[in-house]
């Protein structure tokens, strides 16, 4: 039996749940390692929601926009019996000013797919829900990690949206790891599994207009040099087509989305990947 004590702070602790945790949540700084953190979308009907919830996570880009994806996508959570979760991976945790470690899951000791991880499970006990399973959606620098997250651990996802991503990392036994995959094993400890990709529901998508190159050419003594580099294509429509028939070649489905009127700017593909998760999300519900 509870005592009067513990009764007395109990509206307390609901009142601050349903301003801290609930709706537009405030900022958490990550239980494993507190160099980064992450801000939530908790329908506040969670308790009363009409289908267990769900999990959908929103990957920033180099402008760590993470609050501002949050708010896009609180709707489609509200709606769709879904919490967001959106990780800040802020720039130079190493002290070296790097803002683009984040893209290629590993910077120095750091790992950030793990990180995420440790979040997720982070979220699920919170909430008490085991997300063994989650939706991953990114853009730009985003799309860089979510090509590489969904590569490694494709059995964790239900659904992936890559968003433009500046360069990709193909699914190319015969290239090094980050133009290709042959050596991935050695890197991460851990097989590609195209049978589980195949499982997952993948989304491309990029702006028509997006075709400007200063950020995404990689030059001869640049940190991620390496042969076959810009072999992809010379803009990120070419880089994310290439990307798309590397994955179609493994047997793995895609639908891709090229919007129209539309440069380099991931808020304005949120309609075509929101609408990609909701279909992505029926079919699972269903089955």
């Amino acid at each position: 039996m509870q005592s009067d004590a513990a009764l007395a702070i109990q509206p307390d602790a609901a009142r601050a749940r349903a301003i801290y945790d609930l709706g537009h949540s405030t900022v958490f700084a990550a239980r494993t390692d507190p160099r980064f953190s992450y801000c939530m979308y908790v329908p506040p009907h969670i308790d009363a929601a009409r289908h267990p919830m769900e999990l959908v996570v929103i990957m920033h880009g180099t402008g760590r926009a993470f609050v501002e994806y949050r708010d896009a996508f609180a709707e489609f959570a509200r709606w769709n019996d879904c919490i967001v979760l959106c990780p800040l991976f802020p720039v130079s945790p190493l002290g070296d000013g790097n803002r683009d470690g984040f893209k290629q899951l590993r910077e120095g000791d750091i790992r950030y797919d793990q990180i995420l991880l440790d979040m997720v499970a982070e979220v699920g006990e919170k909430f008490d829900r085991d997300f063994k399973q989650f939706a991953l959606f990114g853009y730009s620098g985003g799309g860089q990690f979510v090509n590489r997250f969904a590569l490694l651990h494709p059995e964790r996802l239900w659904a992936v949206s890559i968003g433009a991503p500046g360069s990709v990392t193909l699914l190319d036994p015969e290239q090094d790891w980050w133009v290709g995959v042959r050596d991935a094993e050695t890197r991460f400890g851990k097989r590609i599994d195209v049978d589980a990709l195949r499982k997952v529901a993948v989304h491309m998508v990029v702006g028509k207009a997006d075709l400007e190159t200063w950020e995404i050419t990689h030059r001869e003594g640049g940190k991620f040099f390496m042969p076959g580099a810009n072999s992809a294509g010379r803009n990120r429509p070419e880089r994310l087509e290439s990307l798309r028939r590397s994955f179609e070649a493994a047997g793995v489905d895609v639908t891709l989305d090229l919007v129209d009127n539309v440069p380099h700017d991931g808020l304005k593909c949120v309609g075509q990947v929101q609408d990609f998760l909701a279909g992505a999300l029926a079919t699972l519900r269903n089955a």
